[in-house]
């Protein structure tokens, strides 16, 4: 699988969005006092929102969501597509920035997607245009004989199966805990949420810390969660 491939599987723009704000709200509530694996911003920028994605061994993705459309960067250190394979100069895989075209280049060299030299921390870039009918990724020449050359088959599972049961086996794998089915599913349908949610996932968290963090996501809150007038 490459990033062809992921360009095909994913969902549309909205979509992406909402699986991506529900992700960083469920772990927000499991690990509200840690870095979170997924996690969101709603106000990456004055127009902009953001979803992120850190395994803490230096494997990451990034996708901006603009009045233009999404831009989707994914590194997978590992990947032989990564700019350090060269010993001399980084530089990105030929092919998988190129073609990216004039309305994300600004992303291209965002300071937050290059390394301390300026180059791009990229093994995959999707992008797609508002009005676009599909996501769209370079013409490259991966390298033969490797099942997932760009890392894009794992940097971008939860999002090819956007589905409450396979973040459930994520988050019980990851935390070693156990993970209620029933508020996931609350959570993945966008329903507002309440004490109840955060109960049944984290008995321990503070409802404040996760109001905070909802209102980072820009998540609904249920009436026994929001602010009362006084």
């Amino acid at each position: 699988m490459t990033a062809r491939d992921i360009a095909a599987a994913l969902p549309g723009i909205d979509s992406l969005k909402d699986l991506c704000r529900s992700m960083a709200m469920a772990e927000a509530i499991l690990n509200p006092d840690g870095e979170c694996f997924y996690s969101y911003s709603a106000e990456w920028s004055e127009t902009e929102q953001a979803a992120f994605m850190r395994n803490g061994s230096g494997d990451e993705f990034d996708i901006v969501f603009a009045p233009v459309g999404a831009y989707i960067r994914g590194f997978d250190h590992e990947s032989p597509l990564s700019p350090y394979r060269r010993e001399d100069v980084p530089e990105p895989w030929p092919g998988v920035l190129d073609s990216v075209p004039e309305a994300f280049r600004r992303y291209v060299d965002e300071p937050a997607f290059t390394d301390e030299n300026g180059c791009p921390v990229v093994t995959v870039c999707l992008w797609r245009e508002t009005d676009a009918p599909s996501w769209q990724t370079g013409q490259i020449a991966f390298p033969d004989d490797h099942p997932d050359p760009d890392g894009s088959a794992w940097l971008f599972e939860l999002l090819l199966a956007p589905t409450p049961e396979v973040f459930q086996a994520f988050a019980e794998d990851y935390y070693e805990m156990p993970v209620d089915i029933e508020a996931l599913r609350h959570i993945y349908d966008l329903h507002p949420l309440g004490l109840r949610d955060i109960v049944a996932l984290n008995p321990s968290v503070g409802a404040e810390t996760v109001v905070a963090a909802a209102k980072a996501i820009s998540y609904p809150l249920a009436v026994d969660l929001r602010p009362t007038a006084g």
